[in-house]
Parts: C-alpha cells; structure tokens; sequence
C-alpha cells in the first residue's frame, strides 16, 4: 500500500502546530515507524526543531516546480535514524506566488510526493503547513489521506476550526482531495487548572466525539524550551509531562490508523433469516 500522507495544519498561528508535527514525527519513529517531516512552512520552524540547518537548496521549493520532481536529493536524515526530514527555508515563501502560476496548481506537491509514496520508504509522510490557508497548504490538503488539527485551549479557536473543516469539505466536493479526511483534533496548551481549558475541551467533544484524541498536550516550558535545542521533547526531557502526553498522542494515533486499514470497504452482507 502506499505510504499515508497527513497534514498538520490550522490556519490560526501559536496554536502549536509545528510542535505537534516534530513531536508526533519523533514519537512514532520511537515506536520503530519509520517516518517523514516535510517543513512547508517558510518560518522553517520544524528545520530548526529538529536541529537542521536552513540552506538554500533545501526545500521542497524546486520540486514543486518542477515537471520531473524528485524529492531524493533533498532528503535529510536526522538524530534519530527512523525520522528523515525535507526541511524549510526563507525562499519558500515564494511558492505562494509561483506555484498558483504553475498548471494543476494545486495538485503539484500529491504529483511529487506520488512516486515516494507508492515505493514505500516510509510508514508515514506528516506535513507541517503554514499557519495560513494559502497555496502551500492547499497543496498540502491535496497531497493528503489525513488532517491532523492542532487546538489550543482557548476560545477563539472554536470560531477557527469551522473555517478548515468547511475548507476540507470543499475540496473533498470539488475532487481537489477526494481521499481527504479529519484524522483527529490535538487540543495543545491544556491547563487543568482553568476552568476554559476544561470547558473548551468539553465544547469540542461535544461536537467532534469521534474526531478529538483523547490526549491532550499540556501547557509546558519544556516543551517550549525543546525547539531551541534542536531537540523533540523526548530527546529534550524524555521523562517531562509534555514528552509523555506526546507517546500517548503518537499510540492513539497509531491505534486510529490500525482501526482505520482494518476496516471493511463495504458493510459485510446480512446472514438470511433462519427458517
């Protein structure tokens, strides 16, 4: 089968979209998956998270213009053996401008990552979009099987999601991503100790029960510390609330996947009556 595709993506900022990209990445590849980051964001936030430098070249920029891509080359392998990544940088943000000139526009990265995808180097390809609705992350919903949404615990962010869920169900319609679908919603910045977390995370469930991980991603220094080491949590503060709330996002995660290729296509036929 060829290898899934999700993007991380909210088109709010500071919601902690790029720390659930690399933690998620690092956890799973922990648990012997082997996994690849693409940073299509041009803050180039998830390079530097997981401690790689930001070189011209680098990104997934050429590729997407290109009419024979190849990802190959810029390919990078990171700390952990099982985690490669194509990394971001500065230039990227030109892509907003060029790629809407390109034909096929918003197919171009599902063309280029196509031919990675099918020979089955990975278990799991994660996107890290822009925290906009713009061209790259367009791109990004196109190319994926998955939606992954991080949340903060706060209450502007139950007027954003509706904004990228009517966006998913557009390009579903339209045939742009007729494989796209809501994997799950990360509520990020949980502090147990107020009442809006708790009643944000309730407000959620009661709309998307069967959308929301039950994991949630606390508040947390160390987890804001981690990025300026080049480090993920768990090799940052293996043993810290952050790094443990981040394992138990990655096996629900993988627990949804297992449930999800298990699945029949088609409701198994009714037995008949017995007579």
């Amino acid at each position: 089968m060829p290898t899934p595709v999700f993007s991380i993506a909210n088109q709010k900022g500071g919601v902690g979209k790029t720390t659930t990209a690399v933690n998620l990445a690092a956890c799973l590849a922990e648990r012997r998956k082997r996994v690849l980051l693409i940073d299509l964001d041009p803050q180039a936030n998830a390079t530097s998270g997981l401690g790689a430098e930001k070189r011209e070249g680098d990104s997934i920029y050429d590729v997407l213009l290109s009419d024979a891509p190849d990802l190959a080359p810029i390919i990078q392998h990171t700390a952990d053996k099982r985690l490669d990544l194509i990394a971001s940088e500065v230039n990227l943000a030109g892509a907003e401008i060029d790629v809407a000139r390109s034909e096929n526009y918003l197919g171009r990265l599902a063309a280029a990552l196509a031919p990675l995808a099918s020979r089955g180097d990975y278990d799991f390809i994660l996107l890290d979009c822009p925290p906009t609705l713009g061209i790259l992350t367009m791109n990004a919903l196109c190319a994926s099987d998955g939606l992954v949404i991080p949340m903060q615990c706060e209450y502007y962010a139950l007027e954003g999601i509706s904004v990228i869920l009517d966006l998913v169900a557009k390009l579903r319609e339209s045939g742009a991503a007729p494989n796209l679908d809501v994997e799950g919603i990360v509520m990020t910045m949980y502090d147990m100790r107020t009442n809006l977390s708790q009643q944000v995370v309730r407000e959620i469930r009661t709309h998307f029960p069967d959308k929301i991980y039950s994991s949630l991603i606390p508040r947390s220094v160390r987890l804001a510390e981690a990025p300026s080491h080049g480090l993920p949590i768990i090799a940052y503060d293996p043993n810290c609330t952050g790094a443990a709330a981040y394992r138990q996002l990655a096996r629900e995660f993988l627990k949804r996947r297992k449930a999800a290729d298990t699945a029949p296509d088609t409701p198994a036929p009714e037995e008949p009556p017995a007579e």
